[in-house]
């Protein structure tokens, strides 16, 4: 680690101690007032990303919000999107892979997802999302460290060392109490699918219902020792 980045690192470190416990609007309008001209929010229109989309609107409609179209989300996903679309009177950026299903299908054969996920998601989410975030210096996600154990130590801002620019987690201490409760308080959009045992959503493919008492993530990969898409470290 070079003298520049271990200085980085610690005044990151330093920062997110002062915004540990603060709420997450304190931790947007941070994000905001540092990277403003270089700021873009992260949404796969889950539970959390639409709250953060409901806040930033507050606080910054400006600021862009983009979302990875793998081309297989579901239909309720796709739904989803459109109704925060006109609710917040916005078009969010659409990013997705250079390879079309039936492209991924002639090079590594069809369904990939059933045999190397990790391959997949390299393709139509991992590749896609660091060609976004390429152009801007800082990112803003929904994480929560209550989602699953390899979150648990998410901060409310970090360095992010696999797409080397700043990290803002501003629900990183939320319960899923709070979180509905804030999206049933200001009747943000939310995908109905969370209705019916999904508190994780991702490809239709390869996400599944969740059992009662089981981690909010075992609905995705089914069957492998996957938790992670490869986005958050």
């Amino acid at each position: 680690m070079s003298n520049r980045q271990k200085m980085v690192d610690e005044e990151i470190q330093e920062w997110a101690s002062r915004l540990e416990g603060q709420a997450p609007q304190d931790v947007l309008v941070n994000a905001v007032e540092n990277y403003a001209a270089s700021l873009i929010l992260a949404a796969s229109f889950g539970a959390e990303d639409v709250i953060l989309i409901d806040m930033l609107h507050k606080l910054a409609p400006t600021i862009p919000v983009f979302y990875l179209d793998t081309n297989i989300h579901f239909a309720e996903t796709y739904d989803t999107r459109d109704k925060l679309q006109a609710r917040y009177s916005t078009t969010f950026i659409q990013v997705q892979p250079q390879l079309t299903l039936a492209e991924q299908a002639e090079k590594h054969g069809d369904k990939l997802w059933e045999r190397e996920p990790n391959l997949c998601c390299e393709i139509r989410k991992v590749e896609p999302l660091k060609r976004v975030l390429s152009n801007y210096q800082a990112w803003i996600t929904g994480i929560r460290r209550e989602q699953s154990p390899t979150r648990a130590n998410t901060k409310k801002v970090e360095w992010d060392e696999k797409f080397n620019l700043v990290k803002f987690n501003p629900l990183a201490d939320w319960t899923e109490a709070q979180v509905w409760e804030y999206i049933h308080a200001h009747d943000v959009p939310y995908n109905p699918l969370h209705d019916r045992n999904y508190p994780s959503i991702g490809c239709r493919v390869c996400t599944r219902a969740v059992m009662p008492g089981q981690d909010s993530r075992s609905g995705r990969w089914a069957g492998f020792e996957k938790t992670e898409c490869g986005l958050h470290k």
